[in-house]
């Protein structure tokens, strides 16, 4: 049952849930974190970690899309990024990188203005072909219909349609939009779309024929969207809502199971692994992959929202840097600030509970922890 409170004579609120407002509670049976899985699938590709490094400038080079593969998990590549704009465009990222605070939202419009070119989508993603791991690129759902046949030609694995609100009933008066059903359902490659953050949008994204829905806006770290146009996504509430969504599309497909990617808002470790305990298949990760020594944005960290050339909503921040990737994945952590070693963390948690794969820790137990927000 959901509860609402009254904010004044005229309107009524739902009482919503962020991650920091919840948490795990352990069971009467716990294991040995070496004898759980962490292994995660989405159509016919099968991963060592549930860990997708999200489609960021910051975060997601061909060379660290092809080190995330290497390492068990997933790297998506923006496809309308710096990759896809420049040849050499590691020149820029150093600029962003040193950019003064004052003038790096200015300056980044200025840099991603450069139009995107068909052939730099196709040299980018072959890159990671020939690295021989999974290829995954993403375009916001304004460029899809535009590019999608150069993506699709240049051979990616699966194919990812990210914003901050997508739906599967996008009306237009200016043109013909995106028709997601009939799009997916022509495509030869698994589709993951989002971000959703309601029961309903899910639900209907589900029906689209999506092998996966992103749960949230994404760029929990960077992202100015409350401030900007009054948006926000409580992940818990959000995660458990279209985990629900989720249960009743199977009913209703006879079975066929969607899977949750939690975007957004995981900027530890903790937060991470309480993703799982409230639905989440896997976990789309950006701040924390940022903050690796390798990452193409040199410790500060910026979405696709911080390089809008009218409305930006978001900013370019400076998340500094921990450690290599492996170890920000696997450890060892030298520090108990949930910042290294998230799979570690998350074996931890899953043996204090008792649970074997991530899809029973869906079951845990968890609690709040504060009035929420």
């Amino acid at each position: 049952m959901s509860q609402e409170i009254e904010i004044g004579l005229g309107k009524k609120a739902r009482l919503a849930y962020s991650l920091d407002d919840v948490a795990i509670v352990p069971s009467r049976r716990t294991r040995d974190p070496q004898d759980v899985s962490t292994a995660w699938q989405i159509d016919a590709y099968e991963f060592d970690i549930p860990v997708i490094a999200a489609p960021m400038d910051s975060v997601t080079s061909p060379e660290t899309a092809i080190e995330m593969g290497r390492l068990g998990g997933l790297g998506v590549l923006d496809l309308e990024g710096l990759w896809t704009r420049y040849e050499d465009p590691k020149p820029l990222l150093d600029e962003i990188a040193t950019l003064p605070e004052r003038q790096a939202t200015r300056r980044m419009q200025e840099i991603y203005a450069e139009p995107i070119k068909p052939e730099l989508i196709t040299q980018r993603l072959h890159e990671i072909r020939k690295a021989g791991v999974t290829v995954a690129g993403a375009l916001s759902p304004q460029r899809t219909q535009e590019l999608y046949s150069t993506v699709i030609e240049a051979g990616v694995d699966l194919f990812v349609i990210r914003g901050t609100a997508v739906s599967a009933e996008h009306v237009s008066t200016d043109h013909e939009p995106l028709n997601l059903k009939k799009f997916i359902y022509d495509l030869d490659v698994p589709v993951i779309v989002g971000g959703a953050t309601n029961y309903t949008a899910a639900l209907h994204l589900m029906r689209t024929g999506a092998a996966g829905v992103l749960v949230g806006f994404g760029g929990g770290a960077v992202s100015g969207t409350l401030n900007t146009i009054g948006l926000q996504a409580p992940m818990a509430t959000a995660i458990a809502d279209i985990a629900e969504a989720r249960r009743d599309y199977m009913d209703e497909s006879g079975g066929r199971y969607v899977q949750l990617i939690a975007d957004g808002g995981m900027g530890s470790s903790g937060n991470f692994i309480k993703a799982f305990a409230l639905g989440a298949d896997a976990v789309m990760l950006g701040s924390p992959l940022a903050r690796a020594t390798g990452a193409p944005g040199h410790g500060m960290h910026w979405g696709s929202e911080a390089r809008h050339q009218t409305l930006p909503r978001g900013k370019r921040t400076n998340v500094g840097t921990v450690a290599p990737l492996k170890e920000i994945l696997y450890g060892p952590s030298h520090q108990a600030d949930g910042t290294t070693n998230f799979i570690g963390a998350l074996r931890r948690a899953m043996a204090s509970t008792g649970y074997v794969d991530v899809k029973n820790f869906q079951r845990c137990s968890v609690v709040v922890t504060s009035s929420g927000r």
